[in-house]
């Protein structure tokens, strides 16, 4: 079986773990913590760093770090991952959705200002896949109405828009270092922003809230979403290659897509736009014409072929446990509908070796 991701684990990885752990600095105290988010900052020119136990953690911790809460409203797109809502919603807040770009399949900045209100609070903008959002346009109507900005950069370790890094936009950035991500942890997470405020806020709240003066009298409601030492042995070890990193999954996304891009019946992402190369997190297929509607045949016959896929989110206004709160009532997304009916991405980790590649590309063309 070709796993939909292989993440790549060296020996050098190994051993700097190992290290750490036979120093008895195992848990969230520890010298290598401070090191990774000294590191992640100056990779994303921020002034500040802070680790937590996940990226979803990480956005808990943004929306409440920028006290948004019952009543207030945050700007999100429909098709994205269910944690950027779920942060919203477990802060009291209220998520507003956008629909997507048909070819980026980030946020459809066009339809964002109708969207707001004397409510709004905040733009909780994830980079989708492969593209950044155009951060210009989206800082502009930031600055207008006076909104915060959460940059969800989970996807985008090293993707640049203008230059400029991924991470760098946000009052909040964050990043996840989940297994199937550029640099990874196992699990985890982090917070960056420039504000010292906030970033004392957000240690705060990352560590239950301690007391100042008495440690047990607790001066918020926080979380233990703390990030380990053993963790941050294994993100410095890994971030010492990003660009080796960077640079595989271009080789990966830039095979697939000169093998797929005259398909008629599957759209894919371009390789480039004006201010970005498609980093290709992952590689997406989108089926249309005489295929529409077919992705869990195709997905079917591949996993046949031992061949493991993954089908693209599912979006916010059609979720179950939303439509049980009474969430996104009589709401229509079309784009990210046709996404999530019609999307799915195939075999694209690190790990991935090119005669992979080449047999994923002749099974799914002797398919379509």
């Amino acid at each position: 079986m070709i796993p939909v991701n292989i993440p790549i684990i060296t020996y050098k990885d190994a051993k700097e773990v190992f290290n750490t752990v036979k120093t008895g600095w195992v848990s969230s105290s520890g010298s290598k913590i401070n090191k990774f988010e000294n590191e992640l900052a100056k990779l994303t020119k921020r002034k500040f760093s802070c680790c937590v136990s996940s990226g979803t953690a990480a956005l808990e911790i943004a929306i409440k770090g920028l006290g948004i809460g019952k009543g207030d409203e945050v700007i999100m797109p429909a098709f994205t991952i269910i944690s950027n809502a779920s942060a919203i919603v477990k802060n009291l807040a209220k998520p507003v959705l956008i629909d997507s770009d048909p070819i980026t399949w980030n946020i459809d900045i066009n339809k964002i200002e109708k969207k707001i209100t004397k409510n709004t609070k905040a733009i909780m903008l994830p980079h989708i896949y492969g593209f950044p959002n155009q951060m210009d346009l989206i800082l502009k109507i930031c600055k207008k109405h006076k909104l915060y900005l959460i940059e969800d950069a989970a996807e985008m370790m090293g993707q640049k828009f203008y230059g400029r890094p991924c991470g760098s936009f946000g009052d909040i950035s964050t990043f996840s270092f989940y297994a199937n991500k550029h640099i990874t942890t196992g699990e985890g997470g982090v917070l960056l922003t420039n504000n010292k405020k906030i970033y004392q806020k957000i240690i705060e709240l990352r560590n239950l809230s301690f007391g100042k003066k008495d440690r047990f009298n607790h001066s918020d409601l926080g979380w233990n979403y703390r990030f380990t030492n053993i963790q941050a042995a294994l993100g410095l070890s890994q971030i010492r290659r990003i660009k080796k990193i960077i640079k595989r999954k271009l080789e990966i996304g830039n095979i697939y897509y000169e093998a797929l891009k005259d398909s008629e019946n599957i759209f894919i992402q371009p390789k480039k736009k004006k201010y970005a190369h498609n980093i290709y997190w992952v590689f997406g297929v989108l089926l249309k014409g005489k295929l529409s509607g077919k992705k869990n045949l195709i997905q079917k016959k591949l996993f046949k072929n031992k061949i493991e896929t993954r089908p693209f989110f599912w979006p916010m206004h059609k979720q179950e446990i939303f439509k049980k709160m009474g969430l996104f009532k009589g709401e229509k997304y079309p784009v990210a509908e046709n996404l999530s009916k019609n999307g799915f991405y195939l075999p694209s980790g690190l790990g991935l070796k090119n005669t992979q590649i080449d047999y994923v590309i002749k099974e799914l063309k002797k398919i379509i």
